[in-house]
């Protein structure tokens, strides 16, 4: 199981990550521009053989959100946290709901990139049109040190292969 230290998280945080009290695993912030975020981690049925999360923001008051650099850093340093348990599996499925989903895993990933932790985190992404033939962008992120690293890296493959190559 998983647990994520708030005292270090808002150390490292420019906006202050409080629990969110109606699930374990989940945070909430608002930004400067008033928008309210909760961010959770949710035990994924996806990978149930290892100890795997969904990775989810909401953006709870649906406020339009500019580029906000300080909501970076928050989300960053809850996912550093979340990695300072070797064993943890992080998967993240962007929201399809209002056709944004592209932009988020772009953003996602302009993050990740942009955040220095490359050599601390690796970060695999695919992209997969589902039977309505809307996209699908999902990400696996695991420390390069998981004692299981080969083996979910492989099933990660694997599924999005399958996944891919639907029968007609």
């Amino acid at each position: 199981m998983v647990t994520i230290d708030l005292i270090r998280v808002n150390a490292n945080a420019l906006y202050t990550v409080k629990p969110a009290p109606y699930a374990e695993l989940s945070y909430m912030l608002t930004t400067d521009y008033g928008v309210n975020y909760t961010i959770s981690f949710m035990p994924s049925d996806l990978m149930s053989e290892y100890d795997a999360y969904e990775f989810a923001i909401s953006n709870t008051n649906n406020r339009k959100s500019p580029r906000d650099y300080k909501l970076r850093q928050a989300i960053l340093s809850l996912i550093y946290e979340f990695f300072r348990q070797r064993n943890a599996v992080m998967l993240y499925l962007c929201e399809t709901g209002d056709n944004r989903q592209k932009y988020r895993s772009r953003l996602f990933e302009s993050w990740f990139r942009s955040s220095g932790y490359q050599k601390t985190f690796v970060l695999m992404t695919a992209e997969l049109p589902d039977e309505y033939g809307i996209w699908n962008y999902v990400a696996l992120i695991l420390r390069p040190d998981h004692p299981q690293f080969v083996s979910i890296a492989q099933q990660f493959s694997d599924t999005i292969a399958l996944f891919r190559d639907k029968p007609e």
